[in-house]
């Protein structure tokens, strides 16, 4: 099972961390016209935060199992990307966009929480 959480959480690092860090990376108004429309509902600030939460979801699904110092961490993490994925799933229905991106996300965020907390215990 730990090679599950591995991959699972592998690739959910890489899908936040490629999401996140554009974010971070972009301007605002670059991200609009990139098809990020649900950009203009957020101030610059809310982007960026939501970005940063994404990268630092990703680094924690994988530095605590890769290091070994309190790998319950990783669950955790894999927790709050769910809860992030949540409200993008929320933001992209009311503006009725595609949301089965942040969906596939948040499934995988949501079998890296349960692997996380069934293999660390």
């Amino acid at each position: 099972m730990l090679v599950a959480l591995w991959i699972v959480n592998g690739l959910l690092a890489l899908m936040m961390l490629a999401a996140g860090g554009m974010k971070l990376l972009t301007p605002k108004t670059a991200l609009a016209e990139k098809g990020m429309a649900w950009t203009e509902d957020f101030s610059v600030g809310a982007v960026k935060a939501i970005a940063a939460a994404e990268v630092l979801g990703a680094v924690g699904l994988i530095a605590p199992l890769a290091t070994g110092i309190l790998p319950v961490l990783a669950p955790l993490a894999a927790v709050g990307l769910a809860i992030i994925m949540i409200g993008a799933i929320v933001v992209h229905i009311r503006r009725r966009e595609a949301f089965v991106p942040a969906l596939v996300q948040g499934v995988l965020a949501v079998a890296a929480a349960v692997l996380g907390f069934l293999v660390v215990r």
